[in-house]
């Protein structure tokens, strides 16, 4: 993100007081200086107190591991002409929120100041830069919240999931999307049809993960695919290889209301659910999973999003020679892993991380047609000022996919 000029026009609190929130507005930009020293030095609310009709820009900020604040910050300016300031609908937990709330850190990624939780987000344009022309104020819109440099040869080859200088929301250093106001550039934030929910827009970001997981796989009409884990991203990635065709979709997970529910919900393919013995070794569990499933030789895909090594082993196990295996689940730094089979399979191995580009309009377009029922997966809903109990609630293993409703005016 560029902070390079400064340029004068309307002020985005100007123009809400004016009443003209509806209308198209050229907004002010400031320097990286300005917006930094504005984003980190508004005034605190008492812990967990939301004054909502008082706030400008109220907040819920992680501190340290399971310290969490509501926090009015100033109403964020536009960067470049071509951002937009958007009014945040919905918000859903994703487990590496979850993650950052318990631990503080995933990898590399570590809290050193307070951070905005949140990323899987849908809301309304508020306004817009003087050079977007794509979106207009009242816009319904899902967010893809990670911007990357555009510059460097990771985005200039296509892959800008894969840029080292990429702005990713709830990722340290940078702030997420559970707050009242949020800027992105305009050509990430994508149009909602008319038919689909603010709901559903917040669970496309999740459902852009399995597309570039699905996509990473080369799924093709007729494969017979295995899914290991039945969390959020794993039931999406079992939907998604559905819709890619593949014949035959078998999910593992050792929670049998997750198997249940994945047998209900996945269509498009003939679904069937296994759950692991839990003293079998990968071998045994992988015989048996092929026999109860009449995969033959061997899936022609497998896909972790577990992140569990016991699933991992299992799953090149299961896999037929030739075939293709993405890890989609982040797990433990390093695990042991069966490297002779690899070779002896000549299994291709890749690992999938975020969305690319296109990733994030198919998931638009599978949502929007019938393709991947999302809505199906929201077990939970809560009003702003329960934040943290949805993050409790997901954290001890309830449900399927919680959701966060925005501030309220």
């Amino acid at each position: 993100m560029a902070f390079d000029s400064v340029h004068s026009g309307t002020s985005t609190e100007t123009a809400m007081a004016s009443g003209k929130a509806n209308e198209k507005v050229r907004l002010s930009y400031v320097t990286k200086d300005q917006f930094f020293s504005r984003h980190h030095t508004s005034a605190l609310l008492p812990r967990l107190t939301p004054v909502l009709s008082k706030s400008q820009n109220l907040s819920f900020v992680l501190e340290a591991p399971f310290k969490v604040k509501y926090e009015d910050r100033p109403v964020p300016k536009l960067e470049s002409p071509h951002d937009v300031l958007v009014q945040i609908d919905w918000t859903g937990i994703c487990g590496s929120d979850v993650h950052y709330y318990t631990e503080g850190r995933i990898g590399a990624f570590v809290l050193t100041a307070p951070m905005v939780l949140g990323h899987e987000s849908s809301g309304t344009i508020h306004s817009v830069g003087s050079s977007v022309t794509s979106l207009s104020p009242g816009d319904r819109v899902a967010l893809e919240p990670g911007v990357p440099c555009r510059r460097c040869p990771r985005c200039k080859s296509g892959t800008y999931n894969l840029c080292p200088h990429m702005a990713f929301a709830s990722t340290p250093p940078y702030d997420g999307t559970l707050a009242k106001y949020y800027t992105l550039p305009a050509d990430f934030c994508y149009k909602l049809p008319e038919h689909v929910t603010l709901e559903e827009g917040a669970l496309v970001e999740p459902t852009a993960v399995a597309v570039h997981i699905v996509r990473q796989a080369a799924i093709k009409p007729g494969n017979n695919v295995v899914v290991f884990g039945a969390g959020p991203v794993g039931l999406l990635c079992a939907g998604v290889s559905a819709a890619f065709g593949a014949e035959r979709v078998v999910v593992v997970d050792i929670q049998e209301k997750r198997l249940a529910f994945a047998q209900n919900w996945v269509k498009g393919a003939k679904t069937s659910t296994f759950m692991p013995g839990k003293d079998a070794s990968a071998e045994e569990n992988a015989a048996r999973l092929i026999s109860e499933n009449s995969l033959g030789e061997g899936a022609d895909v497998v896909i972790d999003a577990s992140g569990a090594a016991p699933s991992v082993a299992t799953g090149i196990e299961v896999l037929r020679t030739g075939g293709t295996y993405v890890q989609g689940g982040m797990g433990r730094p390093e695990i042991p892993f069966p490297i002779l089979k690899v070779c002896v399979k000549e299994v291709t191995v890749k690992g999938s991380f975020r969305y690319g580009s296109g990733d994030y309009k198919l998931a638009v377009e599978l949502v929007a047609g019938g393709k991947i029922d999302v809505k199906g997966l929201v077990t939970g809903k809560v009003e702003f000022g329960d934040a943290e109990k949805a993050f409790e609630t997901v954290r001890g293993g309830e449900g399927i996919k919680t959701l966060i409703q925005g501030v309220k005016d």
